[in-house]
């Protein structure tokens, strides 16, 4: 709702200066409470982080950048310019190379390979791609049918997602005291189900007869879903890992979480795109947004089928984020 507020009233650019004070708040609080520990001597491996910062910046520049140069040639420096695509090979070859030191080197790796031997924190890393994907996904064609489709301002946007916020945050902490001792899987694939179930109710619900605060009501199934995945999903990524490699694996699922998220923003790019142009004609994902106000009603037809439809996309990946938690070995901690 900040978001929204900034958005209305000074710009966009704004809501990146959030960051500042909270940033701030949190390096007091962690001065005052976070304890002096025991120090261990450690060694930093400078060539992982060269090699997979390099990789991991071509690969997702490349996704991110795809669609705006149709995946064509893009200029560098002056006259010189590259494929999209190939900054993309040479950041999996990067990131090939990546593993392999990971794998030679004799010092301390970024990261231990052995993390990958755990079969549940695979799945969950595979499984919190894709919902990083998919969470990222959705809201793109949600914010572009409420507020160009609609006419909504960002500040009413925001409010489709209290429902969201509320019911998550007021879950959460519930959710994860109850799973503490539980096996986490079936809960975590029902949450995926009901995150499915929703992605899908929204682009349903894309209709320019129906009021768009009914998007309030998959808004909730959302927020319910989600205090069953982020915290149980983590919670099962990490909990068969030595503690010697719990700082690492935390880092690796993070990572993943985002990758899947940057790519969810370029897939959701295409298949927006895509959609617009089947039910509007050449050139309508260009033009939205151009206008102020909400569409007319012979345009906003065409525009709300395409996002509802953009959807459907994400709302079926999830399934396969359901099936790597079914796949997961039963986890439940002894008393100790």
């Amino acid at each position: 709702m900040l978001g929204g507020f900034l958005v209305d009233a000074v710009g966009w650019e704004w809501i990146f200066f959030v960051n500042v004070p909270v940033g701030l708040i949190a390096i007091v609080l962690v001065i005052i409470n976070v304890p002096s520990l025991e120090l261990h001597a450690h060694c930093f491996d400078w060539v992982g982080v060269v090699l997979s910062s390099a990789g991991l910046f071509l690969i997702v520049f490349g996704i991110q950048e795809g669609e705006t140069y149709e995946w064509g040639q893009m200029p560098i420096v002056g006259s010189f310019s590259v494929p999209v695509w190939s900054l993309i090979i040479i950041g999996a070859l990067l990131m090939g190379a990546f593993v392999w030191w990971q794998k030679v080197q004799h010092g301390e790796p970024l990261v231990p390979l052995a993390l990958f031997a755990d079969r549940n924190f695979v799945l969950s890393n595979t499984a919190i791609t894709i919902v990083g994907l998919v969470v990222t996904a959705m809201n793109i064609p949600l914010f572009l049918y409420l507020q160009s489709g609609r006419g909504l301002t960002p500040s009413q946007s925001a409010l489709i997602l209290v429902p969201m916020a509320v019911c998550s945050g007021v879950l959460s902490p519930f959710t994860g005291r109850f799973l503490q001792d539980r096996d986490a899987r079936p809960w975590t694939a029902a949450g995926l189900v009901g995150l499915a179930i929703a992605t899908a109710w929204y682009g349903f619900w894309f209709d320019a007869a129906r009021s768009p605060w009914w998007l309030l009501l998959p808004s909730a199934l959302v927020g319910i879903s989600a205090s069953f995945i982020w915290g149980p999903l983590a919670m099962v990524a990490t909990r068969g890992l030595p503690p010697q490699l719990a700082g690492a694996g935390s880092g690796v699922y993070n990572t993943t979480r985002q990758v899947g998220a940057v790519i969810g923003s370029a897939v959701i790019a295409a298949v927006t795109s895509a959609r617009l142009t089947a039910h509007l004609g050449e050139g309508a994902s260009t033009a939205v947004g151009a206008g102020g106000g909400a569409m007319p009603t012979q345009v906003l037809d065409g525009f709300a089928a395409a996002m509802g439809e953009s959807m459907y996309v994400p709302a079926t990946l999830l399934v396969l984020a359901v099936v790597s938690v079914l796949f997961m070995r039963p986890q439940i901690p002894s008393s100790r």
